[in-house]
């Protein structure tokens, strides 16, 4: 069995598969499926500091090879995760990893503040970049200097690993991936979801409460993997793939193009067990060409 531990700044994961946030809950709810300390980690819903009912359904439309969904940041909020949520992912044998987002960089603070005291968070991944809410969302990570503002004022928050969530809905993610790396980010991750929108043709509406959605899924996976492939090439720090990965085949291209990780997010409602499987292809197939370690494929897709 080859290595398939990977080091995401100062966080070491056994192996590079992630659950993307908002696709595993909290993580307790798939441990009655299988032991998730076999993942490399739990990434939990966005939290934000007050708790959220997000937007009213219908929340999900499935497209051609996708899913649109407008959950609108529906959480806990951070004190009842911190107290109900928390205790059964720090007994897990697996990195916590928690989201967070905020309307105001000074919500983005006091999550960051609260979560440092807390020892059982390994990572932050900061969600500047939802789609399908009116406040924040897109206004923080759609442009180099409110991105790199985030992430430099988490930094003076977190002393722990800090993941800035690009959106590829912006005119030059290249951009923004180096401010947040020029602002204290450890590594980022991308994609999150595109905007898009279902129309029901026979009710003449929307088919989403929100109207616009966030497109995951297959569909998006060639646009995720292209902008790994030219953020990896243009920033040194770990990059972490996300969009449409369904299996260990989908993965592989992340890695290829630059990722040292990949996040496993609506596949996971079609197959609870996705990840599971993906990092058992992912060890399959290093070992059917000759690889001893992963880390000796991250970003080795010839031109």
């Amino acid at each position: 069995m080859a290595n398939l531990a990977v080091n995401i700044g100062s966080l070491r994961l056994k192996n590079p598969v992630l659950t993307a946030s908002g696709c595993f809950s909290y993580g307790e709810e798939a441990s009655a499926i299988y032991d998730i300390s076999r993942l490399g980690g739990v990434i939990t819903k966005s939290l934000t500091y007050l708790s959220r009912e997000g937007h009213p359904p219908p929340k999900v439309a499935e497209t051609d090879s996708g899913m649109l969904n407008a959950i609108g940041l529906s959480n806990v909020g951070i004190d009842k995760f911190i107290s109900e949520k928390l205790p059964f992912l720090e007994a897990q044998d697996t990195a916590c990893i928690v989201s967070i987002a905020g309307s105001t960089i000074d919500e983005y603070i006091k999550l960051a503040e609260k979560l440092a005291t807390c020892t059982g968070v390994d990572a932050l991944e900061i969600n500047i970049s939802c789609p399908n809410v009116a406040e924040g969302g897109l206004e923080f990570g759609a442009y180099r200097e409110p991105a790199g503002k985030v992430i430099k004022a988490v930094r003076n928050a977190f002393p722990r690993t800090i993941i800035a969530k690009l959106s590829p809905n912006v005119t030059d993610i290249v951009e923004i991936a180096k401010s947040v790396t020029d602002n204290g980010a450890d590594a980022v991750s991308l994609i999150n979801t595109l905007v898009g929108a279902v129309i029901d043709i026979e009710k003449r509406t929307f088919k989403l409460s929100n109207g616009f959605g966030g497109l995951s899924g297959p569909a998006i996976r060639p646009v995720a993997v292209a902008m790994v492939y030219k953020i990896a090439r243009a920033v040194d720090i770990p990059i972490i793939g996300i969009g449409g990965i369904s299996c260990a085949n989908d993965a592989l291209q992340f890695l290829l193009a630059g990722a040292r990780a990949v996040e496993v997010g609506t596949a996971c409602f079609m197959d609870p067990l996705a990840p599971l499987k993906i990092i058992d292809g992912i060890n399959t197939y290093l070992d059917r060409h000759g690889e001893s370690d992963i880390n000796s494929i991250v970003g080795i897709v010839k031109r």
